[in-house]
């Protein structure tokens, strides 16, 4: 018979003692319980005493987390966190140095519980931790564990950054910016100016005034993997909380400094692989460099604008120089105006007698036009030869120079997603990006040939521009998908993927799916679903076994804290727990927090989970809806909050746990891994019938025959 719900069988512990098995009745109050456990062990002063987890983080037990408690856990008899407080807030005070930092190094670990880090706030704790830091007196061991406890303090959100006083900030800037201090109090230095810039404008100008950038890329050249990490999320936050005029002159000192080149040689390239949170800083950089041009991309064309109108003028004169100085003197102005819109017309501009017109759509606005000037004062013969080329050709069969300019920056601006808020998750960036300084005009070089190389290969003309320009998008993002670490190899790829090779890719697709959709097919189709549908959901189950490391995010910041989960081998338990950075597999044993399976009740995604609703602005980040997932379990309905990696992750999670709850795989992952499979299958069992057209009718069955008497009769057999 099951235990009532308000009772859980725990076991206690306590240093020099037998442990106590106990049944812990969750409707009596946690004071009469621990005197109840005090008394067993003779114990005077139950109120000085508390219950805490024996593993993982050894959170205290108290009457708004008790119910967390699950059977079978393994509590220990500890100093309640008010003594354990008070007794710390004297230490580190003390004059004696071994002292001192035993308790300070204790603080930072205690100051992760949010009931122990409110008992030492309550005692005035962080001006100690302040006058530590203030006085500059302590250095090294001692120095680090202050600045560890500080940042577990300020974690739990019970004081304002905005309270620090200056004379902290600039002491912690100061460690930033020496030469001659430890790695791990630059670290946690870096860390916590980093947590402090997102909070107000103030702090934002204090720390960008104190730390320069020279100072940054200095930590980003060291060989510490971890410095280089903090670094970066600093100068990350800095450029994101910085107002559209202050990030395009940060990035512009930094393209002066090379800082993609050193990024592209030094942390991309480099002999140690690319974690997941550099690989997110990287992405955030390139979005946040690629959003600079989103100015221009939303402003249209000012007709009245002299410096806009030069640029244009700039383009005719580019390619009809000779002609255009030649005509000047002997041509009335009428003429000469004539001759003007005939040479837009040859640009390829649709409104040739202003064709300021072509660039009043926004997006991509002024971008085309500035892509343009780009492509003809860097490439000018490259230019040259795609005006005069066209030029020279029929009317109808010429590739539009401007109105192909306008469309391609267009696709590249929707490609590169320019103009969309950062994601907090994603990672995937372009190493090419890092690995050139004017990466989107030295793109569109390179894709506005392919549209003249394209446009020939197709024999296209006019009527045939918006196929082009299909084709064109296909060609660019097979090739990116490819993620090619420089331009040149972007260039000789896209290059290489020419218009019969996307025929060919169209043509195979297109016969595959024709092949498919037979009637004779799509029964075999059926048939072999249920197999390979055991197989995916046995895939799912098994990446479920091997784990996945999981992020923790606030809405302040994107968290350093990492926890694992993982399904046991017998599909009975799912394990989870904190693990520290750079830990890739941990052992099952290591993650001390359990779910029976069992106990699981449903799956929630997306809105539904309470997680997201617990965040407070109506400016949900979309892309955290997409990967957050919740398991509810247990009779109270606790709920297990996830946040995927990636989309490829959250779609095997939720799969793997809809197996465990015996409900249909609802991703398309799903889909798309059972298209694969059945696709593979197919060509396998259809082997023997390539270039044998398959009927949609089975062939009729004969009628049977007059008599049987051909069957052979086994009882005549000879002995």
């Amino acid at each position: 018979m099951p235990p009532p719900k308000d009772v859980v069988k725990i076991a206690i512990q306590m240093v020099g003692a037998i442990p106590q098995l106990i049944e812990l009745q969750q409707t009596k109050p946690l004071a009469s319980v621990l005197k109840d456990v005090c008394d067993a062990w003779s114990l005077p002063n139950a109120e000085r005493y508390a219950l805490q987890y024996a593993d993982g983080r050894q959170t205290y037990i108290t009457e708004s987390n008790r119910r967390d408690i699950k059977n079978g856990s393994i509590l220990r008899l500890t100093t309640s966190p008010d003594q354990e407080a008070e007794q710390l807030y004297i230490g580190i005070q003390s004059k004696n140095v071994d002292v001192k930092t035993d308790s300070l190094k204790k603080l930072a670990s205690l100051s992760q519980d949010v009931t122990f880090a409110q008992e030492f706030i309550s005692r005035n704790g962080l001006k100690q931790i302040y006058s530590i830091v203030e006085e500059g007196n302590d250095t090294g061991e001692m120095l680090a564990h202050t600045l560890k406890a500080f940042t577990e303090l300020m974690e739990h959100d019970f004081v304002s950054w905005e309270n620090l006083s200056t004379v902290f900030i600039k002491k912690i800037v100061s460690y930033v910016n020496m030469n001659a201090v430890d790695a791990s109090i630059q670290q946690l230095s870096l860390s916590i100016l980093e947590n402090m810039v997102p909070t107000s404008r103030l702090l934002f100008e204090v720390v960008k005034k104190e730390v320069t950038l020279d100072r940054l890329l200095t930590h980003l050249q060291v060989t510490n993997a971890q410095l280089q990490l903090k670094a970066m999320a600093l100068l990350i936050a800095l450029l994101l909380s910085a107002t559209d005029a202050e990030r395009r002159g940060m990035m512009d000192y930094l393209r002066e400094k090379n800082i993609r080149q050193f990024i592209h040689k030094n942390i991309i390239h480099s002999s140690e692989p690319l974690g997941d949170e550099m690989a997110h800083y990287l992405y955030v950089l390139q979005s946040v460099s690629l959003n600079l041009c989103e100015h221009r991309m939303k402003m249209c064309m000012d007709p009245y604008s002299q410096e806009q109108r030069d640029l244009l003028q700039s383009l005719r004169q580019a390619a009809f120089e000779s002609e255009s100085e030649a005509s000047a003197g002997t041509f009335s102005t009428e003429r000469r105006r004539s001759l003007c819109a005939k040479e837009f017309r040859k640009l390829g501009f649709m409104n040739n007698s202003n064709p300021a017109e072509d660039l009043r759509r926004a997006p991509p606005g002024l971008l085309a036009l500035d892509n343009m000037v780009y492509f003809s004062r860097n490439t000018p013969n490259a230019y040259s030869r795609f005006i005069l080329e066209n030029s020279s050709r029929e009317d109808k069969h010429e590739c539009p120079f401007a109105r192909s300019s306008i469309q391609l920056t267009l696709i590249l601006c929707e490609i590169l997603h320019i103009g969309e808020p950062c994601s907090e998750t994603a990672q995937a960036f372009y190493p090419m990006f890092f690995g050139q300084d004017h990466f989107f005009e030295e793109l569109f070089c390179i894709c506005i040939q392919l549209v003249n190389k394209t446009w020939k290969e197709m024999r296209a003309t006019q009527e045939d521009f918006d196929k082009v320009m299909q084709v064109v998008r296909e060609q660019i993002t097979r090739t990116l998908s490819l993620k090619p670490t420089s331009l040149e190899l972007f260039k000789t790829r896209v290059n290489a993927l020419n218009y019969s090779e996307i025929l060919k890719l169209r043509q195979t697709e297109r016969l595959h799916q024709e092949e498919t959709l037979a009637v004779p097919v799509l029964e075999l189709r059926e048939k072999l679903k249920p197999e390979l549908l055991e197989l995916i959901r046995q895939q799912r189950l098994l990446h479920l076994c091997e784990g996945t490391l999981f992020r923790k995010i606030s809405s302040r910041r994107r968290q350093d804290k990492l926890w694992y989960c993982r399904l046991s081998p017998n599909h009975k338990v799912l394990h989870y727990g904190d693990v520290e950075e750079g830990v890739q597999s941990p052992p099952i044993e290591s993650l001390t927090e359990k779910i029976p399976v069992a106990d699981m009740k449903m799956l929630l995604v997306g809105k539904e989970c309470p997680h997201t609703k617990e965040k407070s602005s109506g400016k949900q980040n979309k892309d955290v809806l997409e990967l957050a997932f919740s398991i509810v379990h247990d009779v109270e309905e606790y709920c297990l909050n996830f946040i995927a990696p990636t989309r490829y992750e959250f779609c095997l999670w939720t799969d793997g746990l809809n197996v465990l709850l015996g409900k249909e795989m609802t991703s398309e992952r799903t889909q798309t891994d059972l298209d694969v499979l059945l696709s593979m299958e197919l060509k396998l069992r259809l082997l023997d019938l390539e270039n044998i057209s398959i009927p949609d009718d089975p062939p009729p069955i004969p009628k049977p025959p007059s008599n049987l008497n051909f069957c052979y009769d086994f009882s005549h057999a000879e002995q």
